[in-house]
């Protein structure tokens, strides 16, 4: 019986990530289509270039959060991490440091600084919320130390052509996104350590019982998550051609609100890397129509904070009536 059980919760719960997957598709169609009606750049090839550019930006933080959420976890640290990862680079070049090296101990750094978000929330016992809270205020402190809060310019052109080359028609930063996508889904869908991210997400005790490394689980986590935030902070340096202190502010926001509006639960157990994808897309396909049709800025904002509570009240609601 109990088995039986086990799989009509299973079949659900496909059935639920199918239905938000379409329902968000859908969403993005509509809001495609009135763009194109209502303003006259939106469907032009260089709008489109530089809205995927953006969103594949902030899609790649976002892989990395939809994995921190499906654990039951949250990680505040992200867009620091995107901000070190960038002016660290920048330093590196600006010094010598051949471009392969410094992209990969810019890399390797930020894994290493998302792995210490997991150190703190397993072994710590401290609250994700509050651990990241912390990491997040102490690597953007870090940043304006090792930055003296400038800019830094003057980046190998190796590296800032990354950012505009197409490869095949396709923006090379949106390239990197599609198969770290590619690589996430797989991660989530087909290992055992996708199917034991999604168990602790539902009971830390099932996950204990089963066997489950919790430990390594929980540092692997959040170190792919601060590298993907690493490698997005790489990306986002060479896009703006500068090292920026305060590059990556707010992206933790955006992240956030990518795997929630495509279904994440900040309950846990939750969630999948295409629903985050479409997420991320209807946000910065918000954010590039309101600026096309002349919206102000704050007001998006207001706009995208109550969107990130509308999604979680009806993930709240939806949970309530299930019980």
């Amino acid at each position: 019986m109990k088995a039986q059980l086990t799989e009509i919760e299973a079949k659900g719960k496909r059935k639920f990530k199918l239905r938000t997957e379409s329902t968000l598709a859908l969403l993005l169609l509509v809001l495609a289509v009135c763009l194109t009606i209502f303003t006259k750049g939106f469907l032009t090839g260089t709008n489109l270039s530089n809205l995927v550019r953006q969103t594949a930006i902030n899609g790649i933080v976002a892989l990395g959060m939809t994995m921190v959420i499906i654990a039951g976890g949250i990680d505040l640290s992200v867009g620091s991490v995107v901000g070190f990862s960038g002016i660290f680079a920048a330093l590196l070049m600006k010094n010598g440091v051949p471009v392969i090296w410094a992209v990969l101990l810019s890399i390797l750094v930020s894994f290493i600084m998302g792995g210490i978000n997991g150190f703190m929330v397993f072994d710590g016992r401290i609250p994700p919320f509050i651990a990241t809270l912390g990491s997040m205020a102490i690597i953007r402190g870090a940043i304006m130390l090792v930055s003296g809060a400038r800019m830094i310019a003057g980046l190998p052109k190796s590296f800032l052509d990354f950012a505009q080359a197409t490869v095949l028609g396709f923006p090379s930063l949106f390239l990197v996104w599609f198969f770290l996508i590619l690589f996430s889904i797989l991660l989530t869908r087909h290992t055992p350590f996708g199917r034991n991210v999604y168990t602790i997400g539902s009971s830390i005790e099932v996950a204990r019982l089963s066997g489950i490394n919790i430990r390594l689980t929980t540092y692997m986590i959040y170190g792919l998550s601060g590298l993907m935030s690493g490698i997005a902070g790489i990306l986002m340096t060479s896009r703006l051609a500068n090292g920026i202190p305060t590059g990556g502010q707010g992206y933790e926001m955006d992240a956030i609100a990518s795997c929630v509006i495509g279904g994440a639960s900040l309950s846990g157990a939750e969630g999948t890397i295409l629903g985050t994808v479409m997420g991320a897309f209807i946000i910065a396909t918000l954010r590039n129509g309101g600026n096309l049709l002349g919206i102000d800025p704050f007001i998006l904002q207001i706009v995208n904070g109550i969107i990130i509570v509308a999604a979680v009240y009806v993930d709240q609601y939806r949970k309530a009536h299930q019980k």
